[in-house]
């Protein structure tokens, strides 16, 4: 309740310490609507430092063009502050996720919910990472990916957290790796699967709309990185 309240107040950090009090707390897993109020905090406690991180790498970026610019050296200290305190964040996440999460997962959807989730919060820290940090949390990224991967197989073709996970693990591969080919791969086959199976659900029922909204952003992106890639030829 309290969780629930916190997120009414949009103090998402208070939000995640409640939620995570109640796992260590518990002997056994949290349900489908604890796991995704779990997610939401997790998600919303660090969107403005991956938004600010973003902002503050354009400026640098600008700065960079300029000869001798005075600005560049306080924008580049100022960065990794902000670099800094968002990887103790989704470090946090991760290790919540191994120590306690994944520990108490009792089916094969909440094993790909948890396993899903490290590979987003290593590639959250690799969007910004350089040199050993970066390798060292895109490998970590990827083998989480492969494994979700594996035992998604499990799961019915329009589960939202399969589908979820094969749009995260598309993305993975286009903005971090730099894999446009392997990208385009993994969303043209959940979306062709998932073309297969949406003739058989009702699109508008309220029980269908994660699975609707996240086929559509799996649908965006690969039409859209399939035209940028033809217009590369």
């Amino acid at each position: 309740y309290l969780a629930m309240l916190a997120e009414q107040c949009s103090r998402y950090k208070e939000m995640v310490q409640f939620l995570e009090d109640m796992v260590k707390q518990r002997d056994k897993d949290l349900n489908s609507d604890e796991r995704n109020l779990l997610s939401i905090a997790y998600k919303n406690s660090i969107s403005g430092g991956r938004s600010a991180v973003r902002t503050i790498m354009a400026y640098e970026a600008k700065e960079k063009k300029k000869e001798n610019s005075t600005f560049l050296p306080y924008i580049t200290e100022y960065k990794k502050q902000v670099e800094d305190e968002l990887t103790k964040l989704c470090q946090g996440v991760l290790k919540t996720t191994d120590e306690q999460l994944l520990k108490k997962a009792e089916d094969d959807e909440a094993k790909v919910f948890y396993i899903k989730m490290k590979g987003d919060y290593n590639r959250y820290i690799a969007e910004y990472a350089e040199g050993d940090l970066k390798k060292q949390v895109s490998d970590d990224a990827l083998k989480a990916y492969d494994e979700a991967t594996e035992i998604a197989k499990t799961l019915p073709v329009l589960n939202p957290i399969a589908l979820g996970l094969a749009l995260n693990f598309s993305v993975f591969y286009y903005e971090v790796i730099n894999d446009h080919k392997k990208a385009i791969e993994i969303a043209k086959a959940a979306v062709e699967k998932a073309d297969k199976e949406l003739p058989n659900i009702d699109e508008d029922a309220d029980e269908n709309r994660d699975t609707v909204s996240i086929y559509n952003l799996l649908k965006e992106n690969l039409d859209m990185w399939v035209s940028e890639e033809e217009g590369d030829q």
